[in-house]
């Protein structure tokens, strides 16, 4: 099997969030984007140690599990509901089952690793009758339930009339005219046709990432569910001009169901692909709306992050005030969170409700939804976890975990551990990072003992899973012999280490997870950074430029790698077009 070639195949299964498996020859292939059962052809594209990734090319016949009709005219060249030709039911279905198999894994890996059921066959029966699997929870609407949604200004193919509309599957540059989306209301549909044939009449250019030039960019819009008011960006650089008066004016007249509050202009010349303002003109009414969750009102503006599936967010935040439970003059800790809404709903009985959260924007959101609420015992702290828990003299009673996709950050965690307190909630949007993370509860003497999933991504692939994490009542029993286990393990060591004669070969077992490095480090290394930013960029950066780059964005580097050798030592410093092409692959590799 080499890069290149085409082969044909089952897909046997498919992991979260959406590797499948296709097995030639007795060698497994990883291929994405397909559905259980489904006969492909793909063609190899990785090949290394083993292991072996082809790129779909074509589906040859149909899973059994596809039992209806796609609901998009652009299925599937656009990969945003990949799933839509599954009946909702054996979406969820398929979806329970790979959380579970996740959870049941990490639930076994975490009882062998504290010496628990050391038969396989015991563990397998442990990781069912430990914990109590809730089910998963499906969203309430099934399509049309984004409140948010990012579209891109470009073409459908090189040289292309402009379109505006989410990239084409596989496709950095190719964007689909997605004037029939089903993840977002109609209200929206209609405004991206109106804006694209706005700016199509005047023959305006879009912004081409590798030349650095061109003018359009995205469309952002916001939409609250039960509100229905309406927020429309038009994100643009400064490299054209156009009179956006009659644009509003269009936008408008439109007949929607809900109502337009807002049009805004934003302005961003950064290299970085991603929707960010270094300037934002209101061109009609503010730049928030409100949205209600549970009885609570919360103001959302441009950037601020809020569930994508207001209804479906109802009953994930409902399940995580039903493993809570009775807060009553109780200290609750709410880490990563957010502007504050699980804060808000933990606060009604608690004591008081701290809140940390990294993002400033996100804080000062928090802050105001409280006050909007009138909830007085919320705190909210700006920072990061890893730092800000070191200056709260405050105790816990409780701790709600709500990180990032990438987890609980590794430093962190034994901080958060050490608080000793009975029940830890976390909630993950990426199940594969809480399983990595719950070894090292069950180390610590906590167990899972409920787990849930709640599905928000409608025909895509992501899920939320929601656990609940107990001390075990034996606790210091279960460290006290870990510990005894460790020092007779030591010894061992050493006496054999002794025992060697000077020509001996010493073999040595090192575990990855001791070289305490963090999940951005292991994201990507140098030279893919490199590749990305002169494939997206056009620009050649060096390791120096990069390691500065990461240092800037707290992304820990070897404490000497990269620095000067004398302390007068001239470093040339990155510049800002390359630091910006930098942070944009940080952005893409996922660690910032």
């Amino acid at each position: 099997m080499k890069k290149g070639e085409i082969y044909e195949g089952i897909i046997e299964k498919v992991e979260f969030p959406n590797k499948g498996f296709v097995w030639v020859d007795d060698q497994k292939v990883i291929v994405k984007n397909g559905i259980p059962g489904q006969k492909v052809r793909f063609m190899i594209n990785k090949k290394r140690s083993g292991r072996a990734e082809g790129r779909l090319l074509e589906v040859l016949e149909k899973s059994p599990l596809e039992t209806r009709e796609p609901a998009c005219q652009e299925f599937p060249a656009c990969g945003g509901c990949m799933y839509q030709t599954m009946s909702y039911e054996a979406q969820k279905d398929m979806k329970e089952h790979q959380v579970r198999e996740l959870l049941d894994g990490a639930v076994r890996e975490s009882l062998a690793k504290i010496g628990k059921n050391g038969d396989g066959t015991e563990e397998a029966e442990a990781a069912d009758r430990l914990y109590h699997w809730d089910g998963i929870y499906g969203s309430p609407i099934e399509f049309g339930y984004r409140n948010k949604m990012e579209f891109s200004f470009g073409d459908e193919y090189k040289d292309g009339p402009l379109s505006l509309g989410l990239h084409k599957k596989g496709s950095t540059y190719d964007i689909l005219n997605t004037d029939d989306c089903k993840l977002v209301h109609p209200d929206m549909t209609k405004i991206l046709v109106c804006v694209r044939e706005f700016f199509l009449e005047r023959n305006a250019s879009f912004y081409k990432k590798l030349q650095h030039v061109g003018y359009l960019r995205h469309l952002l819009l916001r939409r609250g569910v039960t509100s229905g008011e309406i927020l429309v960006h038009v994100v643009t650089t400064t490299q054209e001009e156009y009179d956006l008066e009659p644009l509003k004016e269009q936008l408008l007249a439109l007949p929607l169901e809900g109502k337009i509050v807002g049009i805004m202009h934003i302005l961003n010349d950064s290299l970085s692909d991603v929707v960010q303002s270094d300037e934002t003109k209101i061109l009609y009414g503010k730049d928030y709306f409100y949205e209600e969750l549970l009885g609570l009102k919360f103001k959302i503006s441009t950037f601020s992050f809020f569930q994508p599936n207001s209804l479906a967010a109802e009953i994930l935040y409902s399940k995580v005030r039903e493993y809570v439970g009775d807060t009553r003059d109780k200290v609750v800790f709410d880490l990563y969170s957010g502007t504050g809404t699980i804060a808000q709903l933990a606060a009604s009985v608690a004591s008081e409700v701290i809140g940390v959260e990294i993002v400033e924007d996100a804080v000062k959101a928090a802050r105001e939804n409280a006050a909007l609420n009138g909830i007085s015992n919320c705190r909210f702290i700006a920072g990061d976890v890893l730092k800000v828990l070191d200056d709260v003299p405050e105790k816990p009673d409780m701790i709600i975990l709500d990180p990032p996709r990438d987890g609980v950050h590794p430093k962190a965690l034994p901080k958060i551990l050490a608080y000793g307190v009975d029940q830890i909630v976390y909630i993950s949007c990426k199940v594969t990072s809480l399983v990595r993370d719950l070894p090292a509860f069950y180390e610590a003497g906590y167990e899972m003992t409920h787990a849930c999933a709640v599905d928000q991504f409608c025909q895509g692939v992501h899920v939320e899973t929601v656990v609940l994490l107990s001390q075990h009542r034996d606790k210091s029993t279960c460290l006290d012999e870990r510990g005894s286990r460790q020092i007779e393990m030591q010894a061992s060591q050493l006496a054999s280490l002794l025992a060697q004669k000077p020509d001996d070969t010493i073999e040595i077992d090192l575990d990855l997870d001791e070289l305490d490095a963090t999940s951005a480090e292991l994201k990507a290394t140098y030279q893919e950074i490199k590749d990305y930013v002169l494939k997206e960029f056009g620009l050649k950066v060096s390791s120096l430029y990069i390691s500065q780059i990461k240092r800037k964005c707290g992304i820990e580097v070897g404490e000497n790698y990269n620095l000067p050798k004398s302390e007068n030592a001239r470093v040339p410093q990155c510049p800002k077009e390359k630091e910006d092409a930098i942070k944009a692959a940080l952005k893409y590799y996922a660690m910032i």
